[in-house]
C-alpha cells in the first residue's frame, strides 16, 4: 500500500446557514460536521491530512487540533482552487489523495475505504464517488462512456437537457493519483457560469490525456448529503441518529422509543441496557451492561457501571459505579465519583464529590466539594457549605457517619467515622469519630404566647 493523503475542503463561509457559526462547525448529533469527516478519514490509515480553511479558520483549527495540517484559501474561487492551496505540502509526493468536503458528515470510513480499493483495483488516475439520486436536481452529473469509464462531470448549471436526465450524481468526494491531481490543477480554467475553478474539471483534463477515470457508486445515497442550510442539517441529524440508534439496538441495547432517543456518535453502551424516551446521551459516555437510563435523562461524558438506574436526571463528566440509583430529578455535576450501590435521590445536587460504596443522599440536598466515605447516610436538606465568597473548601464525611436532616456542614470540616450529626445542626468544627454533635439552640416554649398575639391584633 502506497502513501495516502486527504484534503478536506472546509473554507466555505456557508451563507445559506444564516449563522454566526462557521458552517462546518455546526454539530450533527453533538459533533461538528468537519470532525465527523476527519474521524472517518482517520479510519483509512492516512499518511497526512490537510484541511483547507478560510473564514473562521482559527475555530476549525481549535476543533481539529493536531489531527490536521491547515492551509488557507483566502478567496473562495471554487473547489479546484481550494485543493490547489495544498500544493506546497502535497504536490511532489507519490501516493493516493482523497478529496472530501467538510460538510458531508454522513460519509463513513467503510465507504471511503471501498472508494480507495476500487481506485487501486482499476488502476485509475482518478475515481469519483457517485450515488444514484431519485431527484438529481442541483447535483453534478457523471457522464460515462460506452465502456463505463467516466468521460466527464457536468455541473447542473452547465448541463444540457439530456445530461440533466442522468441520475448518477457526483458526491463531491474523489480519489486521485496525487501527482496527476496537482499537475492537472495547473490547467483548470474558470470559464463557466460561476467563474470558478471546478475540481471536477480535473477529470476532463485527465480524460483528454487518455488517462483512466473510474467511478465507485455507493449504495447509500444518504451518506453523500452535503449540508448547506438548516434543512439539510436537520436531515443529516435525523439520518445519523437513526444510524447510531440502529447500531446500538443490533448490539443488544433496548430503545423503548427509537425516535425520541438521542445518542452521540462516540457513546459506548453494553448489552441489555434499557434507554427510555427523551434521553440524551452524549460525549465520551460509556454505559455498562444492564443499566436503565431515563426517561428524560441527560448524560454527557460519564462512565456508568453495570445495573445502574438513572431516572429523569442530569449527569456530566462524572464516574458512576455499579448498581447506583439516581433520581428522579437529581443533578450529578462534573468531577463527581460515585461508588457502587450509592443512592442519590430526588432533588439532590452533587458537585465535585466522591461517595463511597452504599452511601446515600436520598432527597433535597446539596453535596459539593466533598469526600463521603462508605455506608454514610446524609439526611434530607443537608448542605455542604463549600463557598465562603472567595474560595471553595472541602467537607469530609467518614465511613458510616449519619448526618441528620436539615444540617449545614460549613467547610472545611470533617465528620468522623461513625459519628452522628443531630438534625437541624450547623456544624463548623470537626466532629470526632463515634460522637454525637448537636449544634442548635435549645428549644424554648412560650405558653399561651400565640393567644396573646391574636388578641393584640384584634385591638
Amino acid at each position: 500500500m502506497g502513501n495516502r493523503y486527504a484534503v478536506v475542503l472546509a473554507a466555505g463561509q456557508g451563507t445559506r446557514m444564516k449563522s454566526k457559526l462557521y458552517k462546518v462547525l455546526h454539530p450533527v448529533c453533538g459533533k461538528p460536521m468537519v470532525q465527523h469527516v476527519v474521524d472517518q478519514l482517520n479510519k483509512v490509515d492516512l499518511s497526512e491530512l490537510i484541511t483547507v480553511v478560510g473564514f473562521g479558520a482559527e475555530k476549525v483549527q481549535d476543533q481539529l487540533g493536531e489531527d490536521s495540517h491547515y492551509v488557507i484559501q483566502e478567496e473562495q474561487l471554487g473547489t479546484g482552487h481550494a485543493v490547489l492551496q495544498a500544493e506546497d505540502i502535497l504536490a511532489d509526493k507519490e501516493g493516493t489523495t482523497l478529496v472530501v468536503c467538510g460538510d458531508t458528515p454522513l460519509l463513513t470510513g467503510e465507504t471511503l475505504q471501498s472508494l480507495i480499493d476500487h481506485h487501486d483495483q482499476e488502476g485509475a488516475l482518478a475515481t469519483v464517488l457517485t450515488a444514484h439520486a431519485a431527484d438529481p436536481t442541483g447535483y453534478g452529473r457523471v457522464i460515462r462512456g460506452a465502456t463505463g469509464e467516466v468521460e466527464r462531470i457536468v455541473e447542473h448549471k452547465d448541463a444540457n437537457r439530456e445530461e440533466r436526465e442522468i441520475q448518477e450524481i457526483n458526491t463531491g468526494t474523489y480519489c486521485f493519483d496525487n501527482r496527476a491531481l496537482f499537475d492537472a490543477l495547473q490547467n483548470v480554467s474558470n470559464d463557466n457560469v460561476q467563474g470558478e475553478y471546478y475540481l471536477p474539471d480535473v477529470i476532463e483534463i485527465l480524460k483528454n490525456k487518455q488517462e483512466k477515470i473510474s467511478a465507485y457508486q455507493t449504495g447509500d445515497f444518504s451518506e453523500t448529503l452535503g449540508v448547506n442550510d438548516r434543512v439539510a442539517l436537520a436531515q443529516a441529524e435525523k439520518t445519523m441518529k437513526q444510524r447510531i440508534n440502529e447500531q446500538h439496538m443490533r448490539n443488544g441495547v433496548t430503545l423503548i422509543d427509537v425516535d425520541n432517543t438521542y445518542i452521540g456518535p462516540d457513546v459506548k453502551i453494553g448489552q441489555d441496557v434499557i434507554i427510555h424516551p427523551g434521553s440524551v446521551i452524549d460525549g465520551e459516555t460509556e454505559i455498562e451492561d444492564d443499566a436503565i437510563i431515563g426517561p428524560h435523562t441527560t448524560i454527557e461524558n460519564c462512565r456508568i457501571g453495570a445495573g445502574t438506574v438513572i431516572k429523569q436526571s442530569v449527569a456530566a463528566d462524572s464516574n458512576i459505579g455499579n448498581r447506583v440509583q439516581i433520581g428522579p430529578f437529581a443533578h450529578i455535576r462534573p468531577q463527581s465519583d460515585l461508588g457502587d450501590e450509592v443512592k442519590i435521590g430526588n432533588f439532590v445536587e452533587v458537585k465535585k464529590a466522591a461517595f463511597g460504596n452504599k452511601s446515600k443522599a436520598s432527597h433535597l440536598s446539596y453535596i459539593g466539594d466533598a469526600e463521603v466515605g462508605s455506608g454514610v447516610n446524609i439526611g434530607c436538606g443537608t448542605i455542604t457549605v463549600n463557598y465562603d465568597g472567595a474560595n471553595k473548601h472541602l467537607t469530609t464525611i467518614e465511613d458510616d457517619a449519619f448526618v441528620g436532616c436539615n444540617s449545614n456542614l460549613i467547610a472545611p470540616v470533617t465528620v468522623g467515622k461513625g459519628a452522628y450529626v443531630a438534625a437541624g445542626s450547623t456544624i463548623n468544627k470537626d466532629v470526632p469519630a463515634e460522637a454525637l454533635s448537636i449544634a442548635r439552640s435549645r428549644q424554648t416554649n412560650k405558653e399561651g404566647y400565640a393567644s396573646k398575639m391574636k388578641n393584640s391584633k384584634k385591638g
